[in-house]
């Protein structure tokens, strides 16, 4: 009863609750100072002020005070309670003012604090627990009485009459408590014991997360190289830009500078025709037949002689002009330069793969660049060969692959069937076992209109894309074991990647049927 008596003197008159900033007036009553300001907010419309409590009146609004020695009490008084705030859970006999309970009576179904808990277990010897505003769930619901008893056969709470004629008569039973405690020892022990499925799921997070961190880390270093990289390409075209206009800066002063030369050449010569013919217009004004006579004839002759060399410089000028071909050839180089100096950074070869007629099938027609492979219907002659292909419309390129990095592109022109892929030259060259795909020496990608399989020892898997782009790229890492496919649409779009270990050279093969057409982007 002690805290609940204190609780009513830590109260506001007014809120009826623990003080809040509480203040003090001249006649020593205390109040929240909101609930204070409030009443006098009030009071000040009618003219008047008083306290709430003695009735005390104020000729003016008076002054609040702040009491810091209560609000230090209700403070400490605070902290004493936690369950109060966090429960919520008061004791059911103090009515006047709520006091937090200590205990919960499951019999009587009540709530106490420390001064009624005594009281009660001086009365009676009823089961008590934490505070609890839910007793149901601590009864048994078919016989309303207080669970006592745990039944571990079917893991249930029992009161004392589903032990003695429920469903669970004749089971062993434990009491509530120590089922309780042994529950919580197999819980700590299981605790302390080393969880190895734990273990593994954290070794596999940590793998995880090192692997997110690598990622990271090689993301990182592969930005900074392509930067490097774009870096050297502008440098380079800027060097190639002013490599081609300085072609062009050079062609054109020379070809400027003779024809200056030729204009100050045929300037003279007019000025030499103007001086001869001004004395051709003073002889035609001479009287004297004699002297006119005399002087025509050197005239005339000398006219003869700057006609024709006027007529050779005209020919020089004529024939002079900017070399196109020369400005396109240096910056057609630059260019190429840029681009094998790239594919050098990158690591990543292009090789110039051409097709070998000589293991061509005799239905199929091979270009003269020996680039594109056409399935045709028409018998093509060829000279017979022991590495041609008999049973399937196949080719294999003339070299063959065996190190390093490599990457060409290829072009279907979406009719028919197309294979293309690597294969051993050791294939067979007839039989099931000679077509590309249907051997542990040929990996291949089959495109047709459907979709995309790829097939290796004639195992075959469907890829879940459709062709979108008649052009797919193809890189080879000879030592890492990679062959991968790519669809070169806008993204371009990764296929398929096979991974084995290579023993022999590899070379591009290509199957094509029903009027398919394959051919190598150069």
């Amino acid at each position: 009863m002690a805290s609940a008596e204190l609780r009513d003197e830590l109260n506001c008159s007014i809120c009826l609750s623990l003080y809040t900033d509480p203040v003090s007036l001249r006649c020593g009553h205390n109040f929240c100072r909101s609930c204070i300001v409030s009443v006098l907010d009030a009071q000040e419309a009618a003219g008047g002020y008083s306290c709430p409590d003695c009735r005390a009146e104020y000729p003016e609004r008076p002054a609040l005070e702040k009491n810091r020695k209560l609000r230090n009490i209700v403070e400490r008084f605070s902290s004493t309670q936690p369950d109060m705030e966090e429960t919520r859970i008061f004791c059911t006999y103090c009515i006047k003012s709520p006091v937090p309970a200590v205990k919960s009576c499951l019999q009587c179904e009540t709530s106490l604090c420390d001064d009624h808990l005594t009281a009660h277990n001086k009365t009676v010897d009823h089961i008590s627990t934490e505070p609890t505003g839910s007793f149901g769930c601590k009864k048994c619901s078919l016989h309303k009485k207080v669970l006592e008893y745990y039944c571990p056969q079917d893991a249930a709470c029992l009161c004392v009459s589903c032990c003695l004629v429920g469903e669970h008569r004749g089971h062993q039973v434990e009491l509530l408590d120590e089922a309780f405690e042994n529950k919580k020892k197999k819980l700590r022990k299981y605790l302390d014991e080393p969880n190895p499925k734990k273990s593994e799921i954290q070794t596999r997070i940590q793998n995880l997360q090192d692997r997110t961190r690598n990622i990271q880390e090689k993301a990182s270093n592969k930005r900074q190289n392509i930067s490097r990289i774009f870096m050297d390409i502008k440098k380079q075209l800027q060097a190639a830009e002013t490599k081609a206009l300085s072609e062009v800066s050079r062609q054109e002063e020379k070809i400027v500078s003779q024809i200056s030369h030729l204009i100050k050449k045929l300037e003279i010569q007019e000025d030499e025709l103007s001086r001869k013919m001004r004395h051709m217009e003073e002889m035609c004004r001479v009287t004297d037949p004699i002297r006119l006579l005399q002087g025509s004839d050197n005239t005339v002759n000398s006219h003869g002689g700057d006609e024709d060399t006027g007529g050779d410089g005209g020919e020089v000028s004529t024939e002079e002009d900017l070399d196109e071909v020369l400005i396109s050839l240096t910056l057609h180089r630059s260019m190429r330069d840029i681009v094998t100096n790239v594919a050098s950074e990158l690591g990543v070869h292009v090789p110039d793969i051409l097709l070998d007629v000589d293991t061509a099938h005799t239905w199929l027609k091979i270009s003269e660049e020996l680039k594109t492979a056409t399935d045709s219907e028409e018998y093509q002659e060829k000279p017979e060969s022991p590495g041609r292909f008999v049973d399937y419309s196949q080719v294999l390129s003339r070299c063959g692959l065996s190190s390093g990095r490599h990457y060409w592109e290829v072009e279907w022109d979406q009719i028919g069937t197309c294979q293309l892929g690597m294969s051993y030259p050791s294939i067979q060259r007839e039989g099931e076992e000679s077509d590309c795909g249907c051997n542990d020496k040929s990996w291949c990608l089959d495109m047709y209109d459907g979709g995309y399989k790829v097939w290796h020892s004639s195992v075959t898997l469907a890829l879940r894309v459709k062709p979108t782009c008649p052009t797919l790229g193809v890189f080879l890492d000879y030592e890492a074991g990679r062959l991968s496919f790519y669809e070169l649409c806008d993204p371009i779009r990764h296929l398929h990647t096979f991974t084995a270990s290579f023993t022999e050279p590899l070379h591009v093969i290509f199957y094509v049927e029903h009027g398919a057409s394959v051919r190598i982007r150069s």
